[in-house]
């Protein structure tokens, strides 16, 4: 399993790693009340959340794997809600689809109950100085 240490902000909204696929950590939520928007559902900053912290685990899993240290700030995340997140446990899982010296982009996918049908999705691209 992965070993990163999640920051401030996902321990908060609970987030915890519950897996390893292909060295990238696979990030859990449970539903609950810090994660809550509407009643039984997700908030979308939620999720959002969960994502965000899905990509940067798995950048920091690959860079930790080649031996590199950098310091990762945000270009640019795009999230697309494509249904929203009932009252059950989240998933979220990183992809890198370039991987350069300075830049990385990342795709990144959450689901529930069937990872075939992602409740959202995200595009980050990420600059590392």
């Amino acid at each position: 399993m992965s070993e990163i240490e999640l920051p401030p902000y996902a321990r908060a909204l609970g987030i915890e790693v519950s897996g390893d696929e292909g060295g990238a950590p696979i990030l859990t939520v449970q539903f609950g009340s810090s994660v809550e928007g509407r009643p039984k559902h997700y908030h979308g900053g939620a999720i959002a959340g969960l994502l965000e912290n899905a990509g940067y685990g798995a950048l920091r899993a690959r860079l930790k794997e080649e031996g590199r240290e950098a310091q990762l700030k945000p270009v640019n995340i795009t999230v697309q809600y494509l249904s929203a997140g009932k009252s059950q446990p989240s998933f979220a899982i990183g992809q890198i689809t370039r991987l350069g010296r300075r830049n990385a982009n990342i795709s990144v996918e959450a689901w529930q109950d069937d990872r075939d049908k992602p409740i959202a999705t995200a595009v980050m691209n990420i600059l590392m100085a």
